[in-house]
């Protein structure tokens, strides 16, 4: 799953130093093929299970390879009116699955990275716009305080787009959350305008959900701005029987969200969407430059940071065209019913498991710290699956991540008796076994 050493050392064959003429495409492309591929970690393979990774949905990949070859710059309607007119189905059917109000609009970005700070751009603009203070204008250095409110299990994404939209890393206000790494709504301190709040659906660690409906109409009262970080969380709302697991979320005024993750298309999408897209467009656009003609009402660059950007939108299209709502709503269940045969399994043969599996995550632990992390080194050596390590609540974890569109039945039963077989070795002899190394995916 992760390549071997010996490929790693094979990359010193790409030519170093900068070539003083041109070489043939095809001599390139088999340098490429030759030293680039054996170094990729088999992450669209059904079994790697190390991080919240999608694989990439046939559809996707095939509408990726046509965009690529239209070459299209999607900032600008003028540049791009297929991009511009895929992004806009695509962010509509998105709303759509899940279920956020019918007026919110949005736009695609690199991932939740920047989706998250794209919504809390808006948000700072907003809240800042309510007091009467004109943050783009003006700049950070003299507005208003605002009070920002996250838990203390918030993605590192999120601290960092608050960082960058000169909130200050220490000036964010850290709330406790439960033993599934959920905000507590009681936690949340009486908050005065300008005031926001980010919640997450989906915990890295467990994929717990803040509980959205008690804590956003409580937000709204004080009247602070509501942003949810669901880089794969999200996409509960899209499956029928996950959805109650996030109510109350279409209350929020901005989501950030992942399409390569749960929806399974190529790297690299994300998707920013905004209640009330006003605000979206104030924090985003300026005043056009004479060459930069508009043609549309609707214009992709003024949503986003980028002008110049890849049609991101034309493959997260075609991933939903091909799958319909009753196929993504699938894609999700069927993801999160193998994380339960992962759990069942482990628990049954005597392991812990540290989280409740609702979603898509798993948290096992083998025993002692030394022993679990011993695990998870022999596992990822053995080469049958890939799964990451963790810690969660002071103890060393394994975690299971299934994302991929590409995870079968079989994927998980081959993945356990290889994790099993690993740790029981150690276990009969009184410690963790050591794994033979195999070759490939077995």
């Amino acid at each position: 799953m992760f390549p071997p050493a010996s490929s790693l050392e094979a990359l010193g064959q790409f030519p170093a130093a900068l070539p003083d003429g041109p070489s043939p495409p095809e001599a390139v492309l088999d340098l490429l093929d030759r030293y680039g591929s054996p170094a990729t970690v088999a992450s669209n393979d059904g079994r790697y299970f190390g991080f919240v990774v999608g694989s990439t949905l046939p559809a996707a990949l095939a509408a990726n390879w046509l965009a690529a070859a239209w070459n299209q710059n999607a900032g600008l309607t003028v540049l791009s009116p297929v991009a511009a007119h895929l992004e806009r189905l695509a962010i509509r059917w998105i709303r759509e699955l899940l279920g956020l109000p019918e007026g919110a609009d949005g736009a695609f970005v690199t991932g939740t990275s920047i989706a998250n700070f794209v919504g809390l751009a808006a948000a700072r603009h907003a809240v800042l716009d309510r007091v009467g203070y004109d943050v783009e204008g003006k700049g950070m250095s003299g507005s208003p305080p605002v009070t920002v409110v996250v838990g203390e299990e918030a993605h590192v994404t999120v601290v960092k787009a608050l960082s960058m939209l000169g909130f200050g890393r220490d000036r964010v206000l850290r709330v406790p959350v439960d033993d599934q790494g959920r905000l507590r709504p009681e936690a949340i301190p009486p908050l005065k305008p300008p005031a926001i709040v980010c919640l997450q659906a989906g915990n890295v660690n467990t994929g717990a959900i803040d509980p959205m409906a008690d804590i956003i109409p409580q937000a709204k009262e004080q009247d602070a701005w509501v942003h949810v970080d669901g880089a794969f969380g999200l996409w509960a709302a899209a499956a029928r029987s996950r959805r109650h697991l996030i109510p109350g979320v279409e209350l929020a005024d901005s989501w950030a969200t992942d399409g390569h993750k749960w929806l399974n298309v190529p790297y690299d999408s994300g998707v920013v969407l905004v209640r009330s897209p006003e605000f979206l467009t104030a924090a985003m656009s300026t005043d056009p430059a004479a060459y930069l003609a508009t043609v549309a009402r609707h214009e992709p660059g003024q949503f986003t940071p980028e002008l110049s950007r890849r049609a991101r939108g034309v493959e997260a299209w075609a991933a939903i065209a091909s799958l319909g709502k009753s196929g993504v709503d699938a894609m999700i269940e069927r993801c999160c019913q193998l994380a339960a045969r992962f759990a069942d399994r482990l628990r049954t043969s005597g392991y812990s498991i540290l989280n409740d599996v609702t979603l898509n995550q798993v948290l096992v632990s083998f025993g002692d710290d030394p022993t679990t992390e011993r695990v998870i080194s022999a596992v990822q050596a053995d080469g049958t699956c890939w799964c990451g390590g963790t810690r969660w609540h002071g103890r060393a974890a394994m975690r299971i991540s299934v994302s991929s569109c590409a995870t079968t039945e079989e994927d998980v039963d081959r993945s356990l008796a290889a994790i099993l077989r690993i740790a029981g070795e150690g276990r009969a002899e009184g410690k963790p076994a050591r794994a033979t190394r195999r070759s490939g995916l077995q």
